[in-house]
């Protein structure tokens, strides 16, 4: 099969959300990393450096499952990396493609160097199902201490009442994204998209989710209650 239509398959798995979401040089990079491995059912993680600013991306494509994106933030974890920017996106034939912006917060790498263990310790960590470590208890930085942002949760239906928006706010910390990944993990929250932003000090992290358990008042306010658990630690 030619270049041009391995790219024109797998753009065709991606629907317009992912294009509106992406910038074009991750639309490129995407393309060029993964044209080659649409069907591929073993795990595929790329990165490079940061087109501007500090870090590294990480990609990482694979049949979806549960607890990947939990599994993937602890493993950032486990390496006391702090994600940045998070975009989540299944693709039509049910393949997650996930992408991060990732910097080492105590600046004890050069990341150009650990590019490579990266890849090969994720796609590892990636085949092979094991626990949910508990989260790395990061600590806030002392701006944080002395200007705190009350956490705040809001849960909502999306416009046609068929997913909720899960909106989340709080200090930034090295392990936050993971804590609430374990929770929704727990809460059996199934993620289509997601979009965490760090301006700051300030996390602002917004999830497309669905679950049986979202179609009970109760249990709603369960999720709700052990998230802001999980940002207030």
């Amino acid at each position: 099969m030619r270049c041009a239509e391995r790219y024109a398959r797998f753009w065709s798995q991606l629907d317009v959300a992912y294009f509106l979401r992406s910038d074009a040089s991750d639309v490129a990079w995407h393309t060029r990393v993964l044209h080659g491995r649409v069907d591929d059912p073993e795990p595929v993680v790329r990165t490079r450096l940061a087109p501007i600013g500090e870090g590294f991306q990480v990609v990482v494509y694979m049949p979806d499952q549960p607890e990947l994106f939990a599994r993937i933030c602890g493993f950032f974890d486990s390496r006391n990396l702090s994600v940045l920017d998070a975009r989540i996106h299944t693709t039509r034939h049910g393949y997650a493609l996930d992408s991060f912006l990732v910097v080492d917060p105590a600046a004890t790498s050069q990341y150009r160097d650990i590019l490579p263990l990266i890849e090969a310790e994720l796609t590892e960590r990636l085949k092979t199902r094991v626990a949910l470590a508990p989260p790395v208890r990061g600590r806030i930085s002392r701006r944080s201490r002395y200007f705190p942002i009350q956490p705040t949760v809001d849960l909502r239906p999306d416009e046609r009442g068929q997913q909720y928006l899960l909106a989340v706010t709080a200090n930034d910390r090295t392990g936050l994204l993971y804590s609430i990944a374990r929770v929704l993990s727990e809460h059996r929250i199934n993620l289509y998209t997601a979009r965490v932003t760090t301006l700051g000090e300030r996390v602002e992290d917004m999830f497309l989710i669905d679950g049986p358990s979202l179609a009970q008042a109760r249990r709603q306010i369960a999720l709700e209650t052990d998230l802001l658990a999980a940002l207030q630690a």
